[in-house]
């Protein structure tokens, strides 16, 4: 039966006591990890939050009442022990932080029973993700999750320490807002007051940090929620934290130079690791050439080589077509591959397929100097010397080769660069290359809408020696844009604004926005912009991506307290869910969704 506190008080948290404490008398309290029952001796591992605390209940001292109540506990059972520190009395325990102490119990209490957990509390557990979300309270109690939840907590401490001490004032945004379809889509929220009209979650707190510019407060930070609905991937949920920043009087080196310094303090003081100043630097033309990727990894190599001079005149037409039609040939160069088996191969085949390839070609380099080729019957042995020679490949090694329009050609060899970096066994999570991307193209084109769109958003500024070209060729305008890149994710962005409300206006023009649609939909920070506006810029780190990457985890989701499953859906919770019909009355909204009565 549990049993209150009855004004007991906690002295210590498990692995706060040491050595240095023996001969003390202390109070813990935590979970239940193990029991162990030798006859007249019980061991318990404690579990809190700080780790675990052995604790020794011998009949002799701590009474027979207790004894009874130290029998009869179990996995996960909440209990409040008074004892005295001493030396281990078995041996010690060097994987333990306390491994050379443990507490004689003289009191204790069972403040709240528990039945048996589904999984085992603890690390390393095979447990299927859906279950380990169900039951989340669980799962969040395994000392792995907790060492995340509580690096994330001391990254926004120093984060707001450092960015305090270096001018920023924490600022809050509004949670509800207008909703801007220039980007994800929105989360909306119907209004009961207004009925028929809806506020939409922030996708990011773009527009009021930019306003808070116009106000003079130079230097603005948040730690600030986001919502997004789209798509799951590892590193994507519908929520999200961003560690979002905005600076007046300032240049693109600006920016960078304070966010180095903010990721050096962070990498330091956490994983005690030194991050190099100054961060290496890339265009983001130089990234899809070399990479194919706009966040290339840079642990390893296999780069990317352009073989479209080399092959414009081959018999094999899957090559001539794509450079005819305007695309390219690339290839990486896989070493120590060139023996694949045909099944792997093919495999690969499907791989490409998946990223929008037709096909793709490789050559496989013998170790007797012999070579195969996908594409034998067009080509011959000079022509796959040459390519060899080109990407640098030697005997034993696997050339991949992709023909097609360059963004599929891009997209299909950055990935598989990555699959087979993985295959290689080429990715050590504990070396941490960041890289900015820089210059990034300003407009994108969407089939989908048939026009062009803002890579970042509208209000970012266009490279001044491309202005000229807004008009005329805007698929060759470059941004004063800037990612900073870890380990081949994205963790940051951010751009130099438009102050100048002429280019803005260019820029909405470019955009397929007329003046009356700007107003519609920006007006109030057009508006803003209209009293006087420094020159800003600013950035925005994903905040769960970037402590993903310093535990060391595949997915956000072992970052975050009660993430969503890849269907958006909260397990816990259930949500979202159906409401009540008198709900949705009051919102002035009917679904025409039916819902089946179970």
């Amino acid at each position: 039966m549990a049993e209150s506190m009855k004004g007991l008080k906690r002295t210590h948290r498990c692995t706060e006591l040491s050595s240095a404490n023996i001969g003390s008398e202390v109070t813990v309290m935590g979970w239940v990890q193990k029991r162990r029952n030798l006859g007249a001796l019980i061991f318990v591992d404690l579990r809190d939050r700080t780790g675990l605390l052995q604790i020794l209940f011998d009949e002799n001292v701590v009474g027979k009442e207790n004894f009874d109540k130290a029998y009869s506990i179990r996995n996960e059972f909440v209990i409040a022990v008074t004892g005295e520190v001493a030396k281990r009395s078995g041996a010690v325990n060097p994987n333990l932080k306390t491994g050379e102490i443990e507490i004689i119990a003289k009191n204790l209490r069972i403040l709240s029973e528990a039945e048996t957990p589904p999984f085992p509390i603890e690390e390393g557990i095979n447990t299927k993700e859906d279950i380990r979300l169900k039951y989340r309270c669980l799962d969040l109690r395994r000392p792995d999750l907790q060492k995340n939840i509580m690096m994330k907590s001391r990254v926004m401490t120093l984060t707001r320490a450092f960015l305090a001490n270096e001018g920023f004032l924490e600022i809050e945004t509004p949670m509800l807002t207008k909703s801007t379809p220039e980007g994800a889509r929105d989360y909306l929220v119907p209004s009961r007051v207004h009925p028929g009209n809806f506020y939409a979650l922030p996708q990011s707190p773009q527009l009021f940090k930019q306003m808070l510019m116009c106000s003079g407060y130079d230097r603005y930070m948040q730690i600030a929620r986001c919502f997004r609905d789209e798509d799951l991937r590892a590193d994507r949920q519908p929520e999200f934290t961003q560690i979002d920043m905005e600076l007046s009087f300032v240049d693109q080196e600006d920016v960078m130079d304070v966010n180095e310094r903010l990721l050096a303090y962070l990498f330091k003081e956490i994983l005690d690791v030194d991050v190099a100043l100054p961060i290496q630097r890339m265009t983001w033309q130089e990234a899809m050439d070399r990479f194919g990727s706009d966040k290339p990894d840079l642990r390893f190599g296999i780069e990317l080589k352009d073989l479209s001079d080399l092959v414009k005149d081959s018999e094999f037409g899957v090559f001539a077509n794509a450079i005819a039609d305007g695309g390219s040939v690339r290839a990486i160069c896989v070493p120590g591959q060139g023996g694949m088996a045909r099944k792997k191969l093919d495999a690969l085949v499907d791989f490409a397929k998946g990223y929008g390839a037709k096909g793709l070609s490789y050559v496989a380099l013998h170790e007797d100097g012999s070579k195969k080729a996908s594409f034998a019957k067009f080509t011959n042995d000079e022509e796959l010397e040459k390519i060899a020679n080109a990407v640098e490949a030697k005997a034993g090694d696997l050339i991949l080769i992709a023909a097609d329009r360059n963004k599929i050609v891009y997209n299909v060899l950055g990935a598989l660069r990555i699959e087979m970096a993985e295959q290689l066994g080429l990715l050590d999570k504990s070396d941490y290359k960041f890289l900015w991307v820089t210059d990034f193209p300003q407009f994108e084109w969407s089939d989908e809408e048939n026009r062009y769109m803002a890579m970042h958003h509208p209000f970012t500024m266009p490279n001044e020696e491309d202005l000229d070209l807004l008009e005329t060729e805007p698929g060759k305008v470059r941004a004063v844009a800037y990612d900073i890149v870890l380990n081949g994710c994205e963790i940051g962005g951010g751009s130099v604004r438009i102050h100048q409300s002429d280019i803005q206006s260019r820029m909405f023009r470019a955009l397929g926005i007329d003046d009356e649609q700007a107003n519609e939909k920006f007006g109030f920070l057009l508006d803003a912009f209209k009293y006087g506006v420094p020159p800003h810029a600013g950035l925005a780190y994903g905040l769960d991506r970037l402590v993903m990457l310093m535990a060391k985890c595949d997915s956000i989701r072992d970052v975050i307290a009660f993430p969503k499953n890849k269907d958006a859906t909260c397990l816990l919770t259930n949500a979202p869910d159906v409401v009540d019909e008198k709900q949705l009355k009051e919102l002035s909204i009917k679904t025409d969704i039916e819902v089946d009565e179970q």
